[in-house]
């Protein structure tokens, strides 16, 4: 199992110590997630705070943009060193422009689907994406409980996936820890994106440990 654990979580105020852990851990990314305050009811990280983080930080970003109009921002999305930029499927109008333009960027291109969205809606371009991100909560806050559908949302998308040929990875951000994660490993999830399960440990390098690994 591939683990991004969840910048979010993070002491804002000591973030370096925290980065370098990650960096030491056997992480394989670092999950970042900018929110408006307009797609969703809060306001986090900035491209200052970004380019700062992606100085220190030797894992791949993943960066989640919980954004209205993602469009406008792929240059300063790839120019934070992103590895993949990942966009709101209820954000975009234009999703498969939204894609290519991402792939044109030189980067891995996601697409993520709000808990009350349907697997179905990424048939027509889920061949095309590398990822797709499951919430497991609904976006905008850290520390929720996890939604106990999202199990079965991703055996539907590991079907879609299988069944269309696409190389598109699962990951699901949301409520994830030992007992929930091992329940995505079996419906069939490639990622997990921890937050709280992991900075909120007396020792987040375990935890990460803990949660890579789970098995399919």
């Amino acid at each position: 199992m591939k683990v991004s654990p969840s910048l979010l979580s993070a002491n804002f105020a000591n973030l370096t110590p925290e980065i370098e852990m990650i960096n030491k851990s056997s992480a394989d990314y670092l999950h970042i997630d900018v929110m408006d305050g307009v797609f969703v009811p809060n306001i986090s990280f900035g491209f200052p705070v970004i380019k700062a983080v992606e100085k220190v930080c030797e894992k791949p970003l993943d960066v989640h943009l919980m954004i209205v109009e993602p469009d406008k921002w792929i240059s300063q999305v790839r120019d934070c060193g992103a590895w993949l930029m990942n966009v709101h499927y209820e954000a975009c109008t234009h999703l498969n422009s939204t894609v290519s333009r991402i792939h044109q960027a030189g980067m891995k291109a996601g697409v993520t689907l709000n808990p009350s969205t349907p697997v179905a809606m990424l048939e027509d371009i889920i061949e095309d994406v590398d990822l797709v991100l499951l919430m497991s909560v609904n976006p905008g806050f850290g520390g929720q409980a996890f939604i106990p559908n999202s199990i079965k949302k991703t055996r539907q998308l590991r079907h879609l996936i299988e069944s269309t040929g696409s190389k598109a990875l699962i990951e699901v951000d949301g409520g994830v820890n030992e007992s929930t994660g091992k329940e995505l490993a079996s419906a069939g999830a490639d990622i997990l994106v921890a937050g709280s399960y992991v900075f909120g440990a007396p020792d987040p390098i375990e935890r990460i440990n803990i949660l890579k690994s789970l098995c399919k």
